[in-house]
């Protein structure tokens, strides 16, 4: 069997070992049972099959390691930012480069971070006067949400933003949206646009403080990756939600994590069992100026601002498609597949079949080490029992 991920491979061989070593403890002897003892040719197999055994065993692991590595390779590339090719590499272009270092970092940096801070003061003190002072709940709701869109508007602003949106323009009458997943300002950036109720991860530090604050206004899901349990209830939010009347459309990205804006990874099922139509929405980031791409795992998403602050623009194409229904007779898994579809070749992404989860999934020290030792004992039990008369 191939494994899609290093951990997985790690775990089933470390306790393929363990296993081996138990059985070889409880029965006592290494050697394998023979069809037909009598012969000394089997005899003489019988010897030698503990330590080819412990060998075979030792030699499929690394095997199976290299073997898979061209899958973890076609996996991890989903992840990756793309390389570009240096423009400043010669002595008339590195001047311009190092002027628009300083233009960029020097003086549209502070404009725009100062124009992001003011925006942000004038939303917290609309949104709290809001919050406390208009006791009408619905048209709370209508004011709040659209203060969310005036401040995803800003913070696009702030990053020179030019966002195209092509095709119909979402409605209430819509109660699922899916789109492909780039970075967190996926969401500001359809924001900007229509105050969605969106599925997403909990955060700590200000973003943690802005979901919990300023979001739940608009009927936000959050979940927590770490917590297997908290799937359910989840799940079940999502139900009640999509059938609630007056609720924001939901969107979701049914990757599950941040892919680079080249590849599209498989679809979670949870957002095609609903039994409502799904409206997909294709996002495609220009490269030129800047990589959209926020990897988690390297940069805090205040870092990931900062870069979007000190380019020239975040320049995005954002396409609304047709809503699809699960046709008779078609699995959810199906259903998600025809969608994922439908996004990569709109956003010109090439579709792997890899789960985006995997990549949280990373293997530990001691499960190496535990590895290690498995197959040292393994090795010794069955030298130890080859030189037993």
């Amino acid at each position: 069997m191939l494994f899609t991920s290093k951990s997985q491979q790690e775990l089933a061989a470390l306790h393929l070992l363990e296993r081996t070593s138990e059985e070889r403890a409880r029965s006592g002897s290494g050697a394998a049972s023979l069809p037909n003892p009598k012969k000394r040719e089997g005899m003489d197999v019988a010897a030698k099959a503990p330590v080819l055994s412990a060998f075979m065993q030792g030699l499929i692991n690394p095997l199976s390691d290299g073997a898979a590595s061209v899958v973890d390779d076609s996996f991890s590339c989903c992840f990756q930012s793309q390389p570009y090719e240096p423009w400043n590499w010669n002595f008339y272009l590195f001047p311009l480069w190092c002027v628009g270092v300083v233009v960029r970092h020097g003086f549209l940096f502070p404009i725009r971070l100062l124009s992001l801070l003011l925006g942000m003061v004038l939303f917290i003190v609309s949104f709290t006067v809001a919050n406390n002072a208009i006791s009408d709940v619905t048209k709370r709701k209508r004011i709040e949400s659209s203060l969310i869109v005036f401040m995803c508007n800003v913070f696009v602003w702030s990053w020179t933003g030019v966002v195209r949106f092509h095709g119909p323009q979402p409605s209430r009458g819509a109660k699922v949206f899916v789109a492909n997943h780039t970075s967190m300002i996926d969401f500001i950036v359809l924001e900007s646009l229509f105050p969605f109720a969106v599925i997403m991860q909990k955060h700590g530090g200000w973003v943690g403080w802005f979901q919990t604050r300023i979001l739940n206004a608009i009927g936000c899901i959050y979940f927590d990756r770490t917590d297997s349990s908290d799937r359910a209830v989840v799940a079940k939010r999502i139900k009640e939600h999509v059938h609630a009347s007056g609720s924001n459309p939901l969107l979701i990205f049914p990757e599950g994590t941040c892919v680079n804006n080249e590849h599209c990874v498989m679809f979670k099922r949870s957002a095609f069992d609903l039994d409502v139509p799904v409206c997909p929405i294709a996002i495609k980031y220009n490269k030129t100026f800047v990589d959209a791409f926020w990897n988690s795992k390297r940069e805090s998403f205040t870092m990931h601002l900062y870069k979007l602050m000190t380019s020239w623009a975040v320049v995005a194409d954002v396409w609304f498609l047709e809503p699809m229904e699960k046709l008779q007779d078609e699995s959810s898994i199906d259903f998600a597949a025809r969608v994922q579809k439908m996004i990569a070749e709109r956003a010109n992404l090439r579709v792997v079949p890899w789960d985006g989860m995997y990549k949280y999934v990373a293997p530990k020290p001691e499960t190496r080490e535990r590895r290690r030792r498995a197959f040292a004992e393994l090795m010794k039990s069955s030298l130890q029992k080859e030189k037993k008369p």
